[in-house]
């Protein structure tokens, strides 16, 4: 029985060729995936965050400005790009009447909710739709005059 010999003296093993690339291939697909995915979980807790901040912003310019000011919803998308009208609802109250019953004298309270905001994810192969809670702010009246108000502008 005769054994080939390499140029460097050893016996001849069964041949490797491409095992380190179908290794790198399998864990590479699982490494790629986890950063993918921590990455698609860091955009999804800012939007998270953006929708509660642009509740808290168009609340806070609802007390301030004039009633029905429509740079107020402008503002709260600039903050949320992908945010319609329809999903924002501010609310004029005076407790315990019926919300937006109420005058600029009456007013006591402003309530701004942000509702039915989809995230879509930019994960490929898998595209998946997170729709958020609904977002709310309530904020005790203020001013509510946009004339002459900078922060209304």
């Amino acid at each position: 029985m005769k054994t080939s010999i390499h140029s460097f003296g050893h016996p001849r093993v069964r041949e490797q060729h491409g095992v380190a690339a179908v290794e790198f291939a399998l864990v590479a697909a699982v490494f790629f995936t986890l950063l993918i995915g921590i990455m698609e979980m860091g955009r999804l807790l800012w939007v998270w965050n953006a929708a509660a901040e642009s509740t808290r912003l168009g609340a806070r310019l609802a007390v301030v400005c004039s009633m029905g000011d429509g740079d107020i919803m402008d503002r709260m998308q600039r903050m949320l790009p992908n945010l319609s009208d329809a999903q924002i609802e501010i609310d004029y109250l005076n407790p315990p009447s019926a919300p937006n019953t109420c005058t600029i004298d009456t007013c006591k309270e402003v309530r701004v909710r942000l509702t039915d905001y989809v995230h879509q994810t930019i994960i490929p192969f898998v595209p998946l739709s997170v729709t958020l809670p609904p977002f709310q702010t309530t904020l005790p009246r203020e001013f509510m005059d946009s004339t002459g108000n900078e922060i209304c502008n």
